[in-house]
């Protein structure tokens, strides 16, 4: 080696143990990286009971269970808009919406708890839309349609009767 060399190297050593040494700390952080990809591969089940949001926490539960009020308010589906409830299903859009935004905030972060709300707050959006869409149609009614409407079928009422009295004393009496 040529003294030029040897003595840069003697530079460098001598500088480095004055001086934090960086590549170690780097080093360091990559044999731990390089530790848990040589370990050995887990299985599904075991990765799922170590999770933290896993099958032993209540954070895989809660959104299991959550799921049954998904599945009724789907079920809702099928009853007529006026049997349904405009304040119960505003809570549930509202809760629905409110717990997605939150699931993707708290630590750890619950994909699972976020799709059941995500779900939870689709029903509750379709609930209320037809629960306004048939109060919208009651209202496109007004008093003076209803008040015709009742006067159309008093007259029909009227007429049959004087048509056919013993017709009409003959339901009214039967149903």
């Amino acid at each position: 080696m040529s003294s030029r060399l040897i003595g840069s190297r003697f530079s460098q050593l001598s500088r480095g143990s004055t001086r934090i040494p960086f590549r170690k700390a780097v080093g360091r952080r990559y044999q731990s990286t390089d530790a848990a990809a040589t370990a050995p591969a887990q299985s599904l089940a075991s990765r799922l009971w170590n999770s933290p949001v896993g099958v032993k926490t209540v954070h895989f539960w809660a959104p299991v269970m959550k799921w049954a009020i998904v599945l009724a308010g789907i079920s809702d589906l099928a009853r007529p808009a006026e049997k349904l409830s405009l304040t119960q299903n505003l809570a549930l859009t509202a809760t629905g919406t409110i717990w997605t935004r939150w699931c993707f905030v708290i630590k750890p972060r619950n994909i699972l708890l976020a799709t059941v709300n995500f779900f939870l707050a689709t029903v509750g959006i379709v609930q209320v839309s037809r629960i306004l869409m048939y109060q919208q149609s009651l209202k496109s009614s007004t008093l003076s349609e209803v008040a015709e409407s009742n006067t159309k079928d008093a007259a029909e009422t009227a007429k049959s009767i004087a048509e056919n009295p013993k017709g009409a004393a003959k339901v009214a009496i039967n149903g």
